[in-house]
């Protein structure tokens, strides 16, 4: 069984907020230049040293703003109700935590989490089944990183996803298969850690 961001076991879990600062990515990881935490961004270089020749990671968004999370969060749940006429309001809270984290929990807003995807020695983006972002309601479910009926190489590339992300401690929102955090309330639930490293990052420290 899938859990979901908006669980209540997620939002129990307590944050030793350990402090480190949001780091810049180099272009290695892509252009973006995306904002992690220290240990993220170590992590990751290590994990693209993993990866076989010709194949690299790019990093398309790390740390975002409590306001980007809100108005991400607004849109979709108003896509959402349009597509499940007649849900309530606990309902459509779960629906659209499939694809955007409640503040309070959401490991973006932490610095805890990249979206990312693979690319080719001329990066270009590999096939992994979807774009980056796009919606259960978009794909029919292929984002989730499980989904059957993805073409076997977008499914081999995901694999190798898991493979070289899992080894250096990154674990996945499984609806979405872009998604690998570090250090946040849904990183800790799904190691069993006993408190989370990071809380959320405020705009202003954000851009100190």
């Amino acid at each position: 069984m899938t859990i979901l961001l908006s669980d209540p076991r997620v939002g129990a879990i307590p944050v030793r907020e350990s402090g480190e600062p949001l780091v810049a990515l180099g272009p290695g990881l892509g252009p973006a230049l995306a904002r992690v935490r220290e240990s993220l961004a170590v992590r990751l270089h290590r994990a693209a040293a993993l990866l076989p020749a010709g194949v690299g990671l790019r990093v398309v968004e790390g740390h975002r703003s409590e306001a980007d999370q809100r108005l991400i969060i607004a849109r979709y749940a108003g896509e959402v109700a349009a597509a499940h006429p007649g849900v309530d309001a606990v309902e459509l809270e779960i629906l659209t935590s499939r694809f955007v984290a409640p503040i309070a929990v959401a490991p973006h807003v932490a610095g805890a989490a990249v979206d990312l995807t693979l690319v080719d020695a001329d990066g270009v983006e590999l096939d992994l089944g979807t774009p980056i972002d796009a919606t259960p309601e978009e794909s029919d479910d292929a984002c989730y990183f499980a989904a059957t009926g993805i073409p076997a190489a977008a499914r081999a590339h995901r694999d190798l996803l898991a493979e070289v992300l899992g080894a250096v401690g990154l674990v996945n929102y499984p609806t979405e298969w872009w998604h690998w955090s570090y250090g946040d309330r849904y990183w800790a639930l799904m190691t069993g850690a006993p408190a989370a490293l990071y809380g959320p990052v405020a705009d202003r420290e954000a851009v100190a």
